[in-house]
């Protein structure tokens, strides 16, 4: 049987350079705010680094990145999503001259996974907002931040026009709504943080994201860049009118990200919540022009579940462990951190996309947090993950359907396809990979690299193109 994913799907996984690398001080490496937030996104922030901060090591990528992209080459990548820390070459943000170190790092990585004929996609900004650009300027929320941004992206750009050909302006952008200061460095606490001040910051963003579409096209006209945005179908509770009206108005908060960056401008939809709120962007001159002229050549997603939603929530119980809010489906299993899951909303997501741009799409992010325990066996350690292959062949299932459907699908990148520390709890016993690294909770550990179950599924899932889906 012939498989539905086309010949040259890109898969692969996907990493953040703050929850893989490590090495949060080495060869000149600046603060970000990950380094101040021990308890994840939405935990409190600290003075400085402190000891129970499990990123300032993370799962040290930056010392083992050799051997590990020797384990992703023997799972067939065709692609892998890392992150550029923005720290790492401007510590600060808003030097002038970048740091070589950093620089130099990203070269040695992305010729290490071209000996192995794997394509990198970089994010150029993954919730690694230099922590000077937090403190000083208060970060997105501040127009300077623009010009630093387009300056780094610019760098980098250039420093990689040859080796790298997919790039995202910003990781899951729409998250800024939920999470001001992991997703955009501003530094304001969210409940005095004004909706004014925080749409502007929004602006700011898909300004930064439009400028750098721009320059990195005029850098090399073959680079595909693209957005990327947190994905949340929402399903009615009930068949009251009403409540699906509270869908499209929760779902048209996360439109409005991807409407901008493909269709170039506000949507229409958006103005009565401005309205309604006194809400007026401020548009500097060539704004709206930068917008309209320099959309994005595809969409990509992160997608871990759905949620419901009603025009009278208080009604019922919210799902655990979603930065976004929304109501639990009596429908849907829950994972061990409250995420509902939700492969057939999957599909409906890939849909709806599709038929709103008809641009390429890429699921950059899928996978399921989960405690995984090592173990023994006579061929070595290893985990016996079937909940996570049980989990990821249902939503493959469903990408294939997608692919039947009629949608252009790039390829899909795995979550944190090596173990890595959870952006939303900062635990690295919320696991994701196909590869255990031994460290936990406490900081503890070997940091040596375990093979699960799951990675000779996914191994098998690459060299068949999908097929080995259907057994």
């Amino acid at each position: 049987m012939m498989s539905v994913f086309p010949e040259n799907f890109l898969w692969g996984g996907a990493t953040a350079a703050n929850q893989l690398e490590g090495a949060y001080d080495v060869d000149g490496k600046g603060l970000s705010v990950q380094d101040v937030t021990p308890d994840g996104g939405m935990g409190p922030i600290t003075d400085g680094p402190t000891p129970d901060n499990l990123k300032l090591e993370a799962v040290d990528f930056y010392h083992h990145y050799k051997e590990d992209i020797v384990l992703f080459a023997e799972m067939g990548f065709k692609v892998f999503r890392l992150s550029i820390a923005w720290s790492r070459i401007f510590p600060n943000g808003d030097e002038t001259e970048p740091n070589e170190a950093g620089l130099q790092f990203y070269d040695d990585v992305f010729d290490e996974l071209a000996k192995y004929g794997i394509e990198p996609l970089v994010t150029i900004s993954h919730y690694e907002t230099p922590l000077h650009l937090s403190k000083e300027y208060n970060g997105w929320a501040n127009r300077k931040l623009i010009d630093f941004y387009a300056h780094y992206a610019e760098t980098i750009f250039k420093r990689y026009k040859d080796k790298v050909k997919y790039w995202l302006t910003f990781n899951e952008v729409n998250s800024v709504l939920h999470a001001p200061f992991m997703s955009g460095g501003i530094l304001t606490p969210p409940e005095e943080l004004s909706k004014q001040d925080l749409y502007q910051a929004v602006h700011h963003e898909l300004v930064a994201s439009s400028l750098a579409t721009k320059i990195g096209h005029e850098i090399n006209p073959n680079f595909k860049i693209g957005c990327m945005v947190l994905a949340m179908p929402a399903y009615p509770m009930t068949p009251d009118p009403l409540d699906q009206l509270a869908v499209r108005e929760f779902e048209n908060q996360n439109y409005l990200f991807s409407d901008i960056h493909v269709r170039g401008k506000y949507p229409n939809y958006i103005k009565r919540y401005f309205d309604e709120n006194n809400i007026t962007i401020d548009f500097a001159e060539g704004d709206k022009q930068l917008l309209a002229e320099h959309t994005v050549d595809f969409v990509s997603f992160s997608y871990y579940m759905s949620v419901a939603q009603a025009h009278n929530p208080e009604e019922y119980s919210t799902g655990k462990g979603n930065i976004m809010g929304g109501i639990s489906n009596p429908y849907l299993e829950s994972s061990e951190w409250g995420w509902q899951i939700d492969p057939v909303g999957l599909r409906l997501v890939l849909n709806d996309f599709y038929d709103r741009y008809q641009i390429p799409l890429f699921i950059v992010e899928n996978g399921l947090g989960a405690k995984d325990e090592l173990v023994e066996t006579k061929n070595g350690y290893t985990v016996n993950d079937d909940y996570r292959i049980d989990y990821m062949q249902k939503h493959l299932q469903q990408v294939g359907e997608a692919v039947k459907d009629g949608v252009d699908i790039m390829g899909y990148t795995s979550w944190g396809c090596i173990d890595l520390v959870s952006a939303s709890t900062a635990q690295l016993s919320k696991r994701y990979g196909f590869i255990y690294v031994d460290r936990d909770d406490n900081g503890e550990g070997s940091f040596k690299r375990y093979k699960k179950k799951s990675f000779d599924w996914y191994k098998d899932v690459i060299a068949s193109n999908g097929e080995s889906l259907d057994d």
